[in-house]
């Protein structure tokens, strides 16, 4: 028995000085809570839409929930584009404690492609006025 939970995040992302919209909604299980608690690491699948690269594209991955004693909230995930090459995303939210709502809702990251080179950088938020409670109420044993 584990633990999940729903969440959102939006934001921008940048391609050769372009600005696009970029969000994704995943659905984060933690497995076995003895196996989580070694590794702390959760596995996640969702949807991303990520302008003029994906379109509701399915995205699996992982979130590595350090928050406490790591401070470090990274999201990695994997997703095919529209073109049908495949990306990658890689963000890290870093917690600092004298600035707690900003370090848990802005989420900095890079798009990269299947050679591994940076083709962009997102930043997204979790918006808290508008899903706060459908976030807490999406944790469950699972």
């Amino acid at each position: 028995m584990g633990f999940g939970f729903a969440e959102t995040m939006s934001g921008t992302w940048t391609r050769d000085g372009v600005e696009r919209p970029f969000r994704f909604t995943v659905k984060v299980r933690s497995g076995r809570l003895r196996d989580f608690r070694r590794d702390q690491v959760a596995e996640m699948e969702g949807t991303v839409d990520a302008g003029d690269l994906a379109t509701g594209q399915p995205l699996r991955g992982t979130l590595l929930m350090k928050p406490f004693l790591g401070r470090v909230l990274r999201y990695e995930f994997e997703f095919t584009g529209d073109d049908r090459r495949p990306y990658r995303f890689a963000g890290q939210k870093d917690i600092r404690w004298l600035a707690p709502l900003r370090t848990w809702t802005e989420l900095p990251g890079e798009v990269t492609d299947d050679r591994g080179r940076v083709i962009g950088r997102a930043l997204t938020r979790f918006d808290l006025k508008r899903d706060g409670l459908t976030f807490m109420r999406s944790w469950r044993p699972a």
